[in-house]
């Protein structure tokens, strides 16, 4: 059987290079070493792109600073698209690659619009269903066309933020009252996010979030459980066992999820078979709705007034570190964490086939086989 190269990209630019780096660990210790070739990829915070040893070295070391001058890929039409290179200089193809940049510049689009237009395979969703995962303003425009039901939320430009602070401080009140959460619109680990409980609060946590992004996303605070369901597949998708998270801080902070073992990860959740089927329903509902493929991790909240389940945000590029919940998820669902990253592997390649089989030549009154 042959041997599958991947290309394990980690690292960037992103507020979650580090978080990056403890998921590409855990996957590369979890791939099946019969069936695969590894060949890692390290994105400085710079934006260098290391391959071979100092990717490793990247990798192993956690340390964001230039580690060789060695360009990690490169153009070859002779191989089709980006390959590595290795020690010899010589041009070897990857297979397929599992991009595992945190946030932006790895989950938002871009990264896949790369891969794409140098005809690569990759994991997970492609450039519209990162787009819309990675901003929580554009995704809650289609989650609500789709119909689900979700927290309330205010959408902001950094140069409102600027420029209409009372403006912005009446809608708030007006709308969603306190308290409040202020994030980066795209962002993930918490970073940047705030819980504001007073008018007084409001600018500088505004201002912290606009120093993330140019878009900012205020959300009401809901009093409930925080619950999470994880989905695997692409256009017949899985849901998972429901978690539930119970944080160890005042709310999920970065702190939370990575620095301390405070925050208990409950699987699984305690609610009622009833709104844990709504929950699975509504996952499968929203990967849908952002064109989703692979993988991701839709968060929730069960209003503890009435029951209700409101959906919070899609992460289409969740963590794979040791604590996180996607792979814990499957896990309980009967998913270990090697097969978990084969069957990521497959719907990757099962995905790039359907897009290589997409007519890209067209003359007029020419009809496609079997159209009449």
């Amino acid at each position: 059987m042959k041997r599958v190269r991947v290309g394990l990209i980690f690292g960037g630019r992103s507020v979650e290079h580090e978080v990056s780096l403890v998921s590409a660990r855990a996957v590369l210790n979890n791939l099946d070493g019969g069936r695969y070739d590894v060949v890692p990829i390290g994105v400085t915070r710079e934006g260098r792109w290391l391959t071979s040893g100092d990717a490793r070295g990247l990798l192993d070391s956690g340390l964001s600073r230039a580690i060789g001058t060695r360009a990690a890929l490169t153009g070859d039409p002779s191989v089709g698209g980006l390959v590595p290179i290795e020690g010899n200089g010589v041009p070897t193809p990857l297979d397929i690659v599992f991009p595992l940049i945190h946030g932006t510049g790895g989950e938002d689009g871009t990264l896949q619009g790369l891969l794409e237009l140098a005809g690569i395979p990759y994991v997970g969703s492609g450039v519209l269903g990162s787009s819309l995962g990675m901003d929580k303003g554009a995704m809650k425009v289609v989650l609500g066309a789709a119909g689900l039901a979700m927290t309330g939320h205010l959408a902001l430009t950094r140069r409102r933020i600027e420029t209409d602070a009372d403006g912005i401080a009446r809608e708030v009140e007006s709308t969603l009252g306190y308290p409040c959460f202020t994030k980066p619109a795209n962002g993930g680990s918490s970073v940047g996010v705030n819980k504001v409980k007073r008018r007084e609060e409001l600018a500088a946590a505004l201002a912290e979030a606009a120093s993330f992004d140019r878009r900012v996303v205020v959300e009401q605070a809901v009093e409930g459980q925080e619950v999470e369901c994880a989905v695997l597949g692409n256009d017949e998708p899985e849901a998972s066992v429901v978690g539930e998270i119970v944080p160890g801080h005042e709310f999920y902070d970065y702190s939370a999820k990575y620095l301390d073992d405070s925050s208990k990860l409950i699987i699984p959740a305690k609610i009622n078979p009833a709104q844990a089927q709504e929950v699975r329903s509504m996952s499968l509902a929203a990967f849908k709705a952002l064109d989703l493929s692979g993988m991701a991790r839709v968060d929730f909240f069960v209003r503890r007034a009435d029951g209700k389940v409101l959906i919070n945000e899609v992460n289409t590029l969740p963590g794979f570190t040791p604590i996180s919940m996607y792979p814990r998820l499957w896990e309980a669902s009967g998913v270990g964490f090697p097969d978990l990253i084969h069957r990521l592997i497959e719907l990757g390649l099962q995905r790039h086939e359907e897009r290589m089989a997409l007519r890209r030549d067209f003359a007029p009154g020419q009809r496609a086989p079997g159209a009449r």
